[in-house]
C-alpha cells in the first residue's frame, strides 16, 4: 500500500507526465466523438446498408491509426532516438513471437491493397467457401455455403478464415472473372426409352433456363480475356450422351449465376418431370433387377439360330 502511495504521489509531482495523460485521454475522446457523430450523420442519410458498413469500418481504421500517431508523438515527442530503439526491439522481439498474426495483417494489406475480393463476393479459400460479410485485419468472415447444404446454399454459419489463408491456399472468387459457373444436371432413362426424344425435350429445357445468359457470358468473357486465358468455344447449353449400366445417361450441361444454382436445379427439373409425364416412351431409369430373354427380346441378328436348321 506504501508503495501505491507513493506511486501516485511521484505522478502527482510530475506535471509533464500529468499533461501527457491530460493531452492524451483529449485526444481520445475527441477522436471518439468525431467518429460517433459521423456515423450517426451516416446512418441518418443513407439506408444502404453496405455503404454503412464500409464508413464504419474505414473510420475505425482512420480513428485508431491517428490515435496511435498523436497519443506516440505527446509520450515521445523529446527523444526520438529512444522511440527509433524501442521499436527496433519491438519489431524483432514481435516478428518472432507473433509470425502468425503478422501474417495474417500481411494478408489484410494484400487484400486492401490488389482488391482480390469485397464485401458481398462469394468465395472459396481451401476447403472453406461463403459470402464475405466482413474484412478485418486478422481474418475474413464467411457466411458459409455448402457444407452439409447442396447446391451452394447457405448453412447460416459465420466462419472466420485467417487473411494468411490467401498465401498458402488456393483461392477462387466466383464473383470475379467470368462470374458464372457451369453446372451439370444428369438424368438417366431406361435402354428402353427413346433416348433422342428425351435428348431433345432436356435440350429445350435448357435453352429455356439459361439461353438468355448467353449473350452475357460472351461479353463477360471478352472482358476477362483482356487479363486471364479464358477461351469458350460454346457458351449455349448442351446435352452431352452417355452409357451407364442402369440405363442412358443424358447430362445437362449449363451456365447459371453462382447464387442462383438451387433455384436453376429445381425449375429445370420441375419441368423435366413434367415433359416425361407426358411422354409414353420415356421413363426414368434406377438400379433394378431385371431377367433378360434373348429370344424373346434380342434384335433378329442376335438370336440363337435353332439347332434343327442347322441339321
Amino acid at each position: 500500500m506504501e508503495r501505491v502511495v507513493d506511486f501516485l504521489n511521484s505522478v502527482a509531482g510530475n506535471r509533464p507526465y500529468l499533461l501527457n495523460l491530460w493531452f492524451s485521454a483529449v485526444i481520445l475522446l475527441t477522436l471518439w466523438l468525431v467518429r460517433t457523430i459521423i456515423v450517426r450523420i451516416i446512418i441518418r442519410r443513407s439506408n444502404d446498408i453496405r455503404t454503412r458498413y464500409i464508413w464504419q469500418k474505414a473510420l475505425t481504421y482512420i480513428v485508431t491509426l491517428s490515435g496511435l500517431f498523436l497519443i506516440i508523438r505527446i509520450w515521445f515527442s523529446g527523444n526520438i532516438q529512444s522511440l527509433y530503439t524501442f521499436f527496433g526491439f519491438l519489431s524483432a522481439g514481435v516478428a518472432i513471437a507473433l509470425k502468425d498474426i503478422l501474417t495474417n495483417v500481411a494478408g489484410w494489406i494484400f487484400i486492401m491493397w490488389a482488391r482480390p475480393l469485397d464485401i458481398g463476393d462469394r468465395i472459396q479459400i481451401g476447403s472453406f467457401a461463403g459470402d464475405v460479410v466482413d474484412k478485418s485485419i486478422f481474418h475474413l468472415s464467411l457466411m458459409e455455403i455448402g457444407n452439409w447444404v447442396d447446391a451452394d446454399q447457405s448453412t447460416g454459419r459465420v466462419i472466420k478464415v485467417p487473411n494468411s489463408f490467401l498465401f498458402s491456399e488456393a483461392f477462387a472468387n466466383y464473383s470475379k472473372g467470368f462470374q458464372y459457373i457451369w453446372d451439370e444436371i444428369a438424368v438417366l432413362i431406361t435402354f428402353e426409352s427413346n433416348w433422342q426424344k428425351a435428348k431433345e425435350l432436356l435440350s429445350n429445357i435448357a435453352h429455356k433456363h439459361s439461353e438468355h445468359l448467353s449473350k452475357t457470358a460472351e461479353k463477360k468473357v471478352k472482358e476477362a480475356s483482356h487479363r486471364y486465358l479464358i477461351y469458350y468455344s460454346k457458351l449455349t447449353p448442351i446435352v452431352y450422351t452417355s452409357v451407364k449400366d442402369c440405363g442412358i445417361l443424358l447430362t445437362i450441361r449449363y451456365l447459371c449465376e453462382p447464387r442462383r444454382r438451387r433455384g436453376n436445379q429445381e425449375g429445370i427439373w420441375e419441368d423435366i418431370l413434367k415433359a416425361f409425364a407426358e411422354s409414353d416412351d420415356i421413363d426414368f431409369a434406377y438400379p433394378t433387377t431385371r431377367f433378360y430373354n434373348n429370344i424373346s427380346e434380342g434384335k433378329p441378328g442376335t438370336k440363337p439360330q435353332d439347332e434343327s436348321e442347322n441339321t
